[in-house]
């Protein structure tokens, strides 16, 4: 069983950032792809960015691209998510989730792993 904890979270102003990341517990995390998926208040779970098992391959959302980075270390069992220039369209409840391929995708069905989630809100 792979166990998911994200961390970074938090309140800042539009135009700032935040870091955040993702501890696996176990290796098959390097085996894997992951990817962040958000959550807005009232609106459905949406694919943020996601990451190939090596960390080759890297796809995002069109409003992420340029401003958010997805990346990687698979000694550490860790992923993280740079986030830039925040905008209040970001606040969310964001997830780390594993997949069950070794490739990125934006299909949440291929996750079958997901973390508990950490808030991140942008003020304006």
């Amino acid at each position: 069983q792979v166990q998911l904890v994200e961390s970074g979270g938090g309140l800042v102003q539009a135009g700032g950032s935040l870091r955040l990341s993702c501890a696996a517990s176990r290796r098959t995390f390097s085996n894997s792809a992951m990817g962040w998926f958000r959550q807005a208040p009232g609106k459905e779970r949406e694919f943020v960015a996601s990451i190939s098992w090596d960390g080759g391959h890297t796809i995002s959302s069109d409003s992420v691209r340029g401003r958010f980075t997805i990346s990687r270390d698979n000694p550490t069992n860790t992923m993280f998510l740079q986030m830039n220039t925040l905008e209040p369209g970001d606040t969310a409840v964001y997830y780390c989730a594993a997949s069950t391929k070794p490739w990125a995708s934006s299909r949440d069905y291929e996750y079958g792993y997901w973390g508990q989630g950490t808030r991140v809100t942008v003020s304006s």
